[in-house]
């Protein structure tokens, strides 16, 4: 089979050659680009209302050297609800970066949903600093 002749222009129409695209096709086409799009955001949007928003988290407020084996802290806890259990880890470092105190809080629902606390932690010898690690709940 010999291919057509090129037009005056030196070029071969082609949907000539290769037959006109068929209109269901590129409307199938459209439909699932905007089936997957649509699928896409609501998938967006799920993730944004569920995992956005933490169950509880946590604020270091301050905390205060009380000696060389103690460091008082003042930290804020907002939880979803006040029924929610967390338990919050607050970590007491010496000057070299050492852990040298640790202390797990457990937050409970006699709570409201947003409170300030104070703790001690214990530390095997001075603290520099204190870091609020986070808080999780059972979930």
């Amino acid at each position: 089979m010999t291919p057509p002749a090129p037009d005056s222009s030196g070029s071969v129409d082609l949907a000539e050659r290769y037959g006109a695209p068929h209109a269901l096709r590129a409307k199938a086409l459209v439909a699932l680009v905007v089936v997957v799009a649509g699928l896409g955001l609501a998938w967006l949007a799920w993730v944004v209302l569920v995992h956005g928003r933490p169950m509880a988290r946590s604020d270091l407020v301050s905390f205060d050297v009380v000696d060389q084996h103690a460091v008082d802290v003042r930290f804020t806890v907002v939880r979803r609800s006040a029924e929610v259990e967390a338990s919050c880890l607050l970590r007491a470092s010496a000057a070299d970066h050492t852990i040298v105190g640790e202390r797990d809080v457990a937050v409970g629902p006699g709570l409201p949903d947003r409170a300030t606390l104070d703790r001690t932690i214990r530390t095997e010898r001075e603290a520099t600093s204190v870091q609020m690690v986070g808080c999780t709940t059972e979930d």
